[in-house]
């Protein structure tokens, strides 16, 4: 039995028989994914991420990946300058969750890999086997200077993260071990418990480099990615797969992620659209992040800047998901016959725009096939620890 087999047979969420899986990204941050001072209801508090959580589970979406912050981006809105921690939110949101799975994101030089597994088996048995590792190497300059002084080298920093992996996953499956590598030294390295999903947690990692896809191919299950068009998630993914295949006898799926506004007429989500981004997005912000990434004026024409800026202001770069809610669904429906496996999605206002968007482009993806109506859980399934704690 393969590690795909294997995650299907304990009922993993993230392969369930969904053609389309669905999660969302960054409740955990001050704005989510929208660089903009709009008028919003969304607070990235615990409460808040409960009542998103809750609903989502009711919906049946397969997952939630926060973002792990630190600090904030500058510009009017501070972009993600409040911020939870991914582990603990994790933990927490765990508590209170029955179904979706959940991860936590974690930038490798800021902890060390043994209490990185330590935490993650700890959640592990909080949601009954519902957390995965989301690994991400550390991007952000100012970010890793309050950690280790400076932000390694792209190279340097893909030794650094496979080293960090092989310790978790050693720590995860075996006993007593030594290990002696390029960052870190363990003598008789030990852990109880060991998560209890099998084979393990899933892992995700978004690299898009030829260093960063290798990584990706070589560990994780999950390559995660920008959409640029169809036909660029279609060679992305098939890529990705062979890859995978072809050097190291493994299987990958990829997933991406989307921003919505979903309105009853086109014309009213172009509005919407207009409102928040181009007349109160904070371009300060989008000209920070976006100079970070290298998207500069000197490599790309003015027009091509404005609408990168657009979309990181939409929502951190992801695939444009506006219309209608015959248009929204079948964008998603696009995203999934290109071959990727689900789509993180983000709104501006969560609590005011997702309830629109389960009623209306849920039913939608269902009609067509991507998604399967979802099934209730009695409530005598759910657990009493989790029961009280909800009330």
């Amino acid at each position: 039995m393969n590690r795909f087999d294997m995650f299907r047979e304990a009922g993993n969420p993230m392969f369930n028989d969904n053609k389309l899986k669905l999660g969302i990204f960054g409740p955990n941050v001050s704005n989510s994914c929208s660089m903009t001072v709009a008028d919003t209801t969304f607070k990235s508090d615990f409460e808040t991420n409960v009542k998103i959580a809750q609903m989502m589970e009711q919906n049946g979406y397969e997952c939630i990946v926060p973002v792990a912050r630190w600090r904030g981006f500058g510009g009017p809105s501070n972009f993600n300058g409040n911020c939870m921690e991914a582990y603990t939110w994790a933990a927490a949101i765990a508590a209170v969750t029955e179904k979706i799975y959940l991860f936590c994101t974690s930038h490798v030089p800021t902890m060390h890999p043994i209490v990185a597994s330590k935490m993650l088996s700890t959640i592990d048995d909080i949601s009954n086997g519902r957390i995965g590792l989301n690994t991400v190497v550390g991007w952000f300059p100012k970010e890793m200077e309050m950690f280790n002084g400076k932000k390694m080298d792209h190279e340097k920093g893909y030794r650094y993260a496979t080293e960090w992996l092989e310790v978790v996953l050693r720590m995860w499956s075996e006993q007593y071990f030594d290990h002696k590598g390029e960052f870190f030294e363990i003598k008789d390295g030990w852990q109880e418990p060991k998560p209890s999903q099998n084979p393990r947690p899933v892992l995700i990692s978004a690299g898009t480099s030829p260093r960063g896809r290798n990584f990706a191919a070589k560990y994780t299950d999950f390559n995660f990615g920008y959409i640029e068009s169809m036909e660029q998630a279609a060679e992305w993914t098939n890529y990705i797969k062979k890859l995978a295949w072809e050097e190291y006898k493994r299987e990958i799926n990829t997933f991406t992620t989307g921003f919505v506004v979903c309105r009853p007429t086109e014309k009213e989500a172009n509005e919407f659209y207009d409102y928040y981004v181009r007349e109160q997005g904070d371009w300060e912000v989008a000209n920070i992040i976006c100079d970070m990434f290298g998207i500069e004026s000197g490599s790309h024409s003015q027009e091509y800047l404005k609408k990168a800026r657009e979309k990181f202001i939409a929502g951190w770069g992801g695939w444009p998901l506006v219309g209608t809610p015959e248009q929204v669904a079948q964008k998603l429906i696009d995203i999934s016959n290109a071959g990727v496996s689900g789509s993180l999605v983000s709104f501006l206002d969560y609590e005011q725009e997702m309830p629109y968007f389960n009623e209306n482009v849920l039913p939608l993806l269902e009609q067509a096939g991507v998604r399967n109506p979802v099934k209730e859980t009695p409530d005598k399934n759910k657990s009493s620890k989790t029961a009280n704690l909800v009330g």
